[in-house]
């Protein structure tokens, strides 16, 4: 099927189900070569991906979209809002205004976790309303693969084709209706349909988001050292973190929303009509010390449904205690105390050294 034999019909349809289904977005992008795909083997070749390996590893398909899938036509780009509201609605609910706080930054008992991980993993939500989209084209005689953040694809070049948004200084896409709150899922089919335009990036001599980055992982617009973000440091390391960059973690436990915060188009930002991307009650509830309470079982089935149970029991502590010895008190410290003799060695180094800041902030 192509644009010229009446997809054009089947097109519409497809945007309607999307919307249906929960997408706030559906556009259409020729399945071409993606505009940065030099960019992103020089990335590769200086090292900045970290320990990210599968990166490399699929490079030649991330890079050809006919290595993913053959003869594909089209790559359908879908959005889904996840915003829940600023800050506070992290410890209230999702119901709060969507009004961004202004002091994003200051530290917290609780402890930090990037918007998208307060919720259910959008993984599993988003592949159950892929699986209708995929249904609905395979019976117009399509082949698809159905990918949600993790398939061997550049997402954000697709989506930037598409017309979703535009590359931000920080390298994350934006909307000017959703701003940098939404989740990308990509469909490659077969099927060929009539692409959408690009949008204009908006983004103009702003430089707030590269300001914002507590470790100048932002080294330039459009480039990202992934060693030096936080999100990486939290999520994707996973040995120790280096000893001179855990201060500037500060609070922050699971991921890093500075630069997405700190963009002047989230002004704009509604909540989203997912209610399960909200932040979980027994979450919301924890301070951090009661994190180093968790043993595996514990660990497993809090965060069973949750994105948080990607950086194990080891790496979430090993945060925990990174950001009690940014931030914590001496109540902080039985609790810091009984980490150090944990069996798992990341839990009770990160654990000494988080001791040892608190006692020379207690002396100073």
């Amino acid at each position: 099927m192509n644009a010229e034999n009446g997809s054009t019909d089947v097109r519409a349809q497809i945007v309607t189900l999307a919307r249906e289904s929960g997408f706030d977005l559906c556009r259409f992008a020729r399945a071409d070569a993606p505009e940065h795909a030099l960019q992103f083997r020089e990335w590769l070749d200086r090292g900045e991906g970290g320990e990210m390996n599968y990166l490399a590893r699929n490079a030649k398909k991330r890079c050809d979209p006919q290595q993913v899938l053959p003869e594909a036509k089209t790559v359908i780009v879908l959005a889904l809002n996840y915003f829940q509201g600023g800050p506070a609605a992290a410890a209230v609910s999702a119901a709060d205004s969507p009004k961004i706080a202004a002091d994003t930054a200051a530290p917290t008992s609780a402890g930090r976790i990037a918007r998208y991980a307060w919720g259910v993993d959008y993984h599993q939500l988003i592949e159950k309303k892929l699986a209708m989209l995929d249904d609905f084209l395979r019976r117009h005689g399509g082949s698809q693969k159905c990918y949600v953040d993790t398939g061997p694809i550049l997402e954000r070049d697709h989506a930037a084709a598409a017309g979703v948004g535009w590359h931000g200084k920080s390298t994350m896409l934006l909307n000017r209706e959703l701003g940098t709150w939404f989740f990308l899922a990509e469909i490659l089919t077969t099927l060929e349909f009539a692409p959408d335009p690009p949008q204009k990036n908006y983004c103009g001599r702003c430089t707030r988001c590269i300001d914002a980055c507590p470790t100048g992982a932002i080294t330039a617009p459009h480039q990202v050292d992934a060693r030096l973000c936080i999100s990486y440091l939290t999520i994707e390391l996973k040995g120790p973190i280096p000893v001179g960059l855990r201060p500037l973690i500060g609070d922050r436990i699971y991921g890093c929303d500075d630069c997405l915060d700190a963009c002047p188009w989230n002004r704009f930002a509604k909540v989203s009509r997912e209610t399960a991307f909200a932040m979980r009650p027994e979450v919301a509830a924890m301070k951090l010390r009661d994190y180093l309470s968790l043993d595996e079982e514990k660990f497993r089935r809090l965060f069973r449904h949750s994105p948080i149970k990607r950086t194990k029991r080891r790496g979430l502590l090993r945060n925990v205690c990174v950001a009690l010895g940014n931030v914590g008190t001496k109540d902080d410290l039985p609790a810091l105390r009984k980490a150090a003799a944990d069996a798992e060695p990341l839990i009770a180094e990160h654990a000494q050294w988080a001791i040892g800041r608190i006692r020379e902030r207690t002396v100073a």
